[in-house]
């Protein structure tokens, strides 16, 4: 059966907001990764709901930002609501080119002050007897609270992701010590795609100086052709973390 190329982005898009908040970027973000025209982006830090930005905010969408960051290329989304608060909610999305066939959203906070998420969702791509499995998460500021969570996914992984069937995660792993590639290597036999190509992780915060890797995809069943972090401009103005983009083959 004839390979297919597939388009990955991933981008923590800080709520829609520049670095320190200075300037709501949402469209000019939008811009931007519509110009990758990837098949699959994986984002964090999206806002679902707010209703105090909503009120103030100059261009505040109408429509949850993973909805108005998806309608013109990715027909379909999955929305993983993890932080929930007074003026609304943020968590992590998917969209997707292709469709979901099942999609869920796992708790995997380790205190009530810090609630994060892994988003699952299955995707039929065309022509391939088998789905993808593609997972979006954004883990926690503390190192223990890290490992905590890399345990969950592998757990989630190992019981829920057949071994023949390919697997893409990507996101915020908040890792600047690189402590979670080894584990997810040996427990769930995942590589990253720009430690594969380029022989360490890509440096993708904060997004004026990118120095630290905070930023990964995580593949398996899939070959990696190609894997770049997307400095400069726009990009090193709009959020403050860098996108990553790699191209795949399924």
């Amino acid at each position: 059966m004839e390979k297919r190329k597939l388009r990955v982005l991933s981008y923590n898009i800080h709520k829609g907001f520049s670095t320190g908040n200075r300037n709501f970027v949402l469209k000019q973000m939008k811009q931007a990764i519509n110009s990758v025209h990837a098949d699959l982006v994986f984002l964090q830090e999206v806002l679902g709901h707010h209703e105090v930005h909503g009120k103030k905010v100059v261009d505040w969408p109408t429509a949850p930002q993973f909805e108005y960051l998806s309608d013109e290329l990715w027909p379909h989304y999955a929305y993983g609501k993890n932080a929930i608060y007074t003026a609304g909610h943020h968590g992590n999305a998917i969209l997707s080119k292709y469709p979901f066939s099942f999609f869920e959203n796992i708790d995997i906070s380790t205190n009530k002050l810090e609630k994060r998420g892994l988003l699952h969702g299955i995707i039929e791509i065309p022509h391939k007897k088998k789905p993808l499995h593609a997972i979006c998460l954004h883990l926690g500021l503390i190192e223990s609270e890290r490992q905590i969570q890399i345990q969950q996914l592998c757990d989630r992984i190992d019981s829920l992701v057949p071994h023949d069937e390919p697997l893409v995660i990507a996101g915020d792993f908040n890792d600047w010590r690189v402590k979670v590639t080894q584990p997810l290597k040996s427990k769930a036999e995942v590589k990253e795609v720009f430690q594969e190509l380029h022989g360490d992780h890509a440096r993708t915060f904060p997004s004026w100086l990118p120095a630290l890797k905070l930023d990964r995809i995580y593949v398996r069943g899939v070959s990696a052709h190609s894997a770049v972090c997307l400095t400069g401009r726009p990009w090193s103005q709009l959020s403050d973390h860098v996108a990553l983009y790699s191209e795949l083959t399924v």
